[in-house]
Formats: C-alpha cells, sequence, structure tokens
C-alpha cells in the first residue's frame, strides 16, 4: 500500500477497497508494530494505536478532510491518490 503521508513516526496509507470491509471513507494509520483504521470522522474503527499518536492523526486529518475526501474519491473512481503534506 502507497505511503499518503507521513510524519512523527506515523505512516498514512489509503487505497481502494474492492469488498468495502468498512463501508465508509478511511485512512490506514501505522505506528510502530501497531495499526488502526481511522475514518475520516475520526471514528476507529479497527486496532489502536497510541493515545499520543492518535491525537496527532485526528488533528492531521482535521487540517486535510478537502484532500482525504477528494483522494478517497479518486480511489474509488480508479484513479491514482496524490501525497498529502505531513503535520508540522
Amino acid at each position: 500500500m502507497p505511503i499518503l503521508s507521513l510524519f512523527y513516526g506515523v505512516v498514512i496509507r489509503m487505497y481502494k477497497e474492492l469488498s468495502g470491509k468498512h463501508h465508509k471513507p478511511h485512512i490506514h494509520v501505522e505506528y510502530a508494530e501497531d495499526t488502526a483504521v481511522v475514518a475520516l470522522d475520526g471514528e476507529i474503527l479497527e486496532g489502536q494505536i497510541p493515545k499520543s499518536k492518535m491525537k496527532l492523526v485526528e488533528a492531521w486529518i482535521e487540517i486535510h478532510r478537502d484532500d482525504l475526501e477528494a483522494n478517497w474519491k479518486l480511489l474509488s473512481s480508479g484513479e491514482q491518490f496524490f501525497k498529502i503534506d505531513p503535520l508540522k
């Protein structure tokens, strides 16, 4: 899965899911050995990451919500996503 963004050791990925397991737009988050699937509204759909890192992810989602939604639409229509700036 290609990387959408990377900041403070947090890896963010997004990809087209053919079966639609989670049924809502979301990202895949990795930090060290932990993983989570987080909806674009901030709901944790699966897994967990440390609370401090989740707060960073939530802030990043809020800042980049329009870009995330645009990427979700691109991937859903079979097009390539674009990278999003990291949290600074």
